[in-house]
């Protein structure tokens, strides 16, 4: 559970302004292997041919290179990875979440069938928890055709959802299919997996973005006395082999389009892939119905540098050895809220301890406690609980932020519907959940 205290760091990290001068690279002596460099040689190549890149470029090629990109070659996740994440940390995570779509589905009347989608699932932990919830309430959704949806472009990372989820029994598709694998769960729920949202057959469906939205590539802007300028990844002239921070010399297209004339930050990062995906979740849950949960580590459009790198459960120097490392950034929720362009209702962001105690959390840790027949099982009860609610750890820097169809918060028209009494339930997770 390391990554807590690195992805999530207690200290701000320095100003980027102050990382511009600092060439980082390749220790020398460091006996990196080779494919650990492979990214950085393709890179060095690419720049001395092309000049130098933007930090969304960079990203994308330390990230998803099809050949050497850290999540398409390893893709670090657990306790032997890189990091490790709220639901490996606890069950318990992932059955209230599992909840809250259960509950919003109730909500808007039980719809005969949903889709959950899943972005980026990782190691198919979160998924595996939810599941488990949709089979222990399945009287309920016995009625409902259900279908999982994973959105995944590592090939490494699908193998290990598919042993997870299904026991390893699947299949591969052909390539014009929109579905490049598919499978059955082990309570015969269909399970498909997809390279690109786009993918995902329409209909009404549940999405989750856990942990998805950080890894995205950003674009990094200065504001200097001549204006704002994008923040560029080059080789340093001096020293062959290393990467340094260098400042574009005039404004460049992403500057132009990306800063708000109302931004009061000296230092900004944008993400505009998941603006993005959020305009097209919107889309679809505008169309037809359903909900997003995202839930990740940010702001609500107040920090400036949070650029970093993890490896091996440490902070690891964003431009050094890129491909061996996974590299993340806060995410902007106010960015993501101006993204839904006012097509669906935004709620949150709002701290995960604020939510889980809200889902009811305590009360589910004391039926488990009072279920634990060792010391040791009741032990790391409490540390799991302590890592996902203490402020200090997870409780305060991981946030969850959703987007709901307008209707499910608008209150009925008494004119038009004399008869309609009933108010409308609020949203689970954002506000006080009045058990019965």
């Amino acid at each position: 559970a390391a990554r807590v205290s690195l992805r999530c760091p207690f200290s701000p990290l320095p100003a980027a302004a102050a990382r511009f001068v600092s060439g980082v690279g390749r220790e020398p002596g460091s006996d990196e292997s080779s494919d650990a460099t492979a990214v950085l040689r393709h890179l060095a190549r690419k720049l001395r041919a092309t000049g130098a890149v933007t930090v969304a470029e960079y990203m994308r090629e330390a990230l998803t290179n099809p050949g050497q990109g850290y999540y398409t070659r390893r893709g670090g996740v657990g306790e032997s990875g890189d990091f490790i994440t709220s639901p490996e940390i606890s069950q318990v995570f992932g059955e209230l979440i599992g909840i809250w779509y259960i509950s919003e589905w109730i909500a808007t009347g039980k719809p005969k069938a949903f889709q959950l989608v899943e972005l980026g699932p990782g190691r198919g932990t979160l998924a595996d928890d939810i599941l488990r919830v949709f089979n222990q309430l399945s009287s309920l959704l016995s009625k409902c055709d259900v279908s999982v949806h994973l959105v995944e472009v590592s090939p490494k990372l699908s193998e290990i959802q598919a042993s997870m989820l299904t026991g390893g029994k699947v299949q591969s598709n052909p390539e014009d299919s929109s579905a490049y694998m598919e499978g059955i769960s082990k309570s015969g729920i269909p399970i498909f997996w997809y390279r690109d949202i786009q993918d995902v057959p329409l209909g009404y469906s549940f999405y989750l973005a856990h942990e998805f939205f950080d890894a995205l590539p950003i674009h990094k802007f200065q504001r200097t006395e001549r204006g704002w300028r994008e923040v560029l990844v080059d080789i340093d002239p001096d020293v062959p082999d290393q990467l340094r921070f260098v400042l574009s010399p005039s404004s460049t297209p992403a500057t132009e389009n990306f800063i708000q004339p109302e931004e009061r930050r000296d230092h900004v990062e944008v993400c505009p892939e998941a603006g993005v995906i959020i305009q097209r979740l919107a889309c679809r849950i505008e169309k037809d119905g359903g909900a997003a949960l995202v839930a990740d580590y940010g702001h609500d459009g107040t920090k400036t540098d949070t650029f970093r790198g993890f490896r091996n459960h440490k902070l690891h120097d964003v431009l050094k050895n890129p491909g061996t490392a996974d590299l993340t950034a806060d995410v902007d929720f106010s960015y993501l809220r101006k993204m839904a362009q006012g097509r669906t209702a935004t709620l949150g962001p709002i701290k995960q301890r604020e939510f889980l105690k809200n889902m009811g959390i305590d009360l589910r840790m004391q039926v488990l406690l009072q279920n634990s027949r060792d010391t040791a099982t009741h032990k790391q009860l409490l540390h799991s609980y302590d890592m996902l609610m203490n402020p200090e750890k997870m409780g305060d820097c991981f946030n969850f932020f959703a987007l709901l169809p307008h209707h499910r918060l608008a209150h009925p028209d008494k004119k038009q519907k004399p008869e309609s009494k009933s108010p409308i339930p609020p949203v689970a997770g954002f506000g006080e959940l009045l058990l019965k």
